[in-house]
């Protein structure tokens, strides 16, 4: 059983463009189905069995109804690897870290994260492949990474498995801004390895296991079994795939 959960709910100076759009102070508060987004992934995370959950939050209106769902509140910090070391410091490993706009997160794809993990390592990745992003929702519109095993979409899930994950938050913020470059990513790991990538023989599971060792810890990747798992909300045609997802769910059962 995974004992701690982190939740990424900060606000961006800037404000979201989203939240604006539909007259809510944060896009953890949008509703779908009658549940703030932020509900339905606290909910998800309880039912994956996880004891704490953590919500990095500094808006008011977001701390209070994390709290109301039982959360502890980890004042976030200057960007999200700031904010997961903070509550890392906290928890310790092992922890899950998720954002507040994965509104269609289900417990068994955190229970699907956690047990694809294997043993030795200290951090793991969910992510979808195109393929199965695209079965899902066809006409979506996403920004995919290029590698030799196909192409590959975040499903914001993260896996801190063991203390020595706590490497890795050091490199977060630049991996970050190179996550729609995949060129940029695996150039930080040496020209051999670029290379590779240039020639198309560097798969996304081997670029993220050679990272993990470039900066002294053992990485895994792990393949979602459901496309759904990458779709987040971002902006307005997101939250309208998301409700017709949830509405196909619903006339299935």
């Amino acid at each position: 059983m995974i004992a701690s959960a982190l939740v990424l709910a900060g606000t961006r100076p800037e404000g979201d463009p989203l939240a604006r759009e539909l007259g809510v102070a944060h896009k953890a508060l949008i509703e779908i189905d009658g549940q703030p987004i932020l509900v339905r992934v606290v909910r998800a995370l309880r039912e994956a069995g996880i004891e704490r959950v953590l919500v990095s939050a500094n808006e008011p209106a977001v701390i209070d109804l994390a709290r109301q769902n039982g959360a502890e509140i980890c004042p976030p910090a200057s960007g999200p690897s700031e904010s997961v070391a903070e509550a890392f410091e906290r928890t310790g490993a092992p922890l899950i870290v998720t954002t507040a706009d994965h509104a269609l997160l289900e417990a068994r794809w955190v229970s699907e994260l956690v047990a694809k993990t294997p043993s030795d390592a200290d951090l793991s990745v969910m992510m979808a492949r195109r393929s199965d992003i695209e079965r899902a929702l066809p006409e979506t519109q996403r920004t995919y990474l290029r590698f030799a095993d196909g192409e590959w979409s975040g499903c914001n899930l993260f896996y801190l498995a063991s203390p020595r994950a706590e490497a890795a938050l050091a490199t977060w913020r630049a991996v970050e801004a190179d996550r729609k470059r995949p060129w940029k990513l695996v150039a930080r790991l040496g020209l051999r390895n670029l290379f590779s990538y240039a020639i198309g023989r560097l798969t996304l599971a081997d670029a993220l296991a050679r990272l993990g060792r470039r900066i002294g810890l053992e990485a895994r990747l792990v393949a979602a079994s459901d496309g759904r798992a990458a779709i987040d909300v971002d902006k307005m045609r997101d939250l309208d795939d998301v409700r017709r997802l949830l509405d196909q769910d619903g006339e299935r059962r």
